[in-house]
């Protein structure tokens, strides 16, 4: 009875097929009982509520949402949730905090590789990398022209950095040596220690908005953040200025977006975060020049996918043990 009772507090359903190295470390697992949807597409919502039935553990991903439909499915047995994301919105923290469900999640791991992409994106869309690109295939490159294809570059620039957590200073820190000459941060509080790398300055969102040449988002989505990057927000930026966001969609009225750059209130934007995702083909954003927009792909190095299983498949047993999680998120 005892074996049955400890394959019992070991069974776990894993939501998605996710890197080879975090799976072994499941399957490798002493008692750990492992279940999958194995596919690359996200689970169904009916699978998803028939696979968490009577499990002790989910890892799941920033895709699924873990609501109070999800928990009751899954019934009291319920102790751990691992998330493969920094990010937890889509997770419903009172309703698992009430339950006394421990959360792990994945922070640290993908602060280089997110940092990496914010900073290509920045790049693409202030040098208007992917149109450039265009025109060379459309045969719309004749002849070298002295103001073709111009764009905006970082060099003597004020660079403004809303969330100044740890993605953020990695952005700070990769675009200082392209000669930024001013950082502008926002966020809940100054930070005066983690800003004294950079000079950075705290300022209230609208002066950010209004003395930046760059605008980069890597808050955290909460009620505060919310649609915070809005008409008011694009109303007040340089006509000459660049917007990325790689925190999340939300964060950003798109509608605002959109009219910002179709009208020239903005020079450019690259978002590798949308509402919803994936964006629809025929989603009015996609019909600009001026905005790059790729597929959520922040973390999407080889190496940084795999870390991020292995530490949400650690976080997940070390739950089920009743131990200290490498990362556990404090509810």
């Amino acid at each position: 009875r005892s074996a049955r009772a400890v394959a019992a507090a070991m069974s776990v359903f894993v939501t998605r097929r996710i890197p080879a190295e975090g799976l072994r470390v499941l399957s490798q697992a002493s008692g750990c009982r492992v279940q999958q949807w194995d596919s690359e597409e996200p689970v169904p919502r009916a699978e998803l509520l028939a696979g968490v039935a009577g499990t002790r553990g989910l890892l799941c991903l920033l895709s699924d949402r873990i609501d109070r439909e999800v928990l009751e499915a899954a019934g009291p047995d319920l102790k751990v949730i691992s998330t493969l994301s920094v990010g937890f919105d889509h997770l419903a923290l009172d309703e698992i905090k009430k339950r006394g469900i421990r959360v792990g999640y994945t922070p640290d791991v993908l602060t280089d590789a997110t940092a990496e992409l914010s900073v290509a994106l920045l790049l693409s869309a202030c040098r208007r990398l992917p149109e450039a690109a265009e025109q060379v295939k459309s045969g719309g490159w004749t002849t070298w022209k002295p103001l073709w294809m111009c764009g905006y570059g970082l060099s003597d620039s004020t660079v403004g950095i809303i969330g100044l957590g740890r993605i953020g200073q990695a952005v700070a820190r990769r675009l200082k040596p392209f000669g930024v000459r001013k950082f502008l941060y926002t966020g809940s509080g100054p930070k005066p220690e983690t800003a004294a790398e950079f000079g950075a300055e705290f300022v209230p969102l609208m002066r950010l908005a209004e003395e930046s040449d760059f605008v980069v988002v890597t808050c955290a989505l909460t009620p505060a953040t919310q649609g915070m990057c809005n008409k008011d927000f694009f109303g007040r930026m340089k006509k000459t200025s660049v917007f990325v966001n790689t925190s999340r969609g939300a964060v950003v009225n798109q509608e605002d977006l959109y009219d910002a750059l179709a009208h020239g209130q903005i020079a450019a934007a690259g978002l590798d975060v949308t509402t919803p995702e994936p964006l629809p083909t025929d989603h009015p954003l996609l019909s600009l020049k001026n905005c790059v927009i790729l597929p959520h792909i922040g973390s999407a190095t080889y190496a940084t996918r795999s870390t991020m299983a292995v530490l949400a498949a650690n976080n997940l047993l070390a739950g089920l043990r009743g131990e200290p999680m490498p990362h556990e998120l404090k509810l």
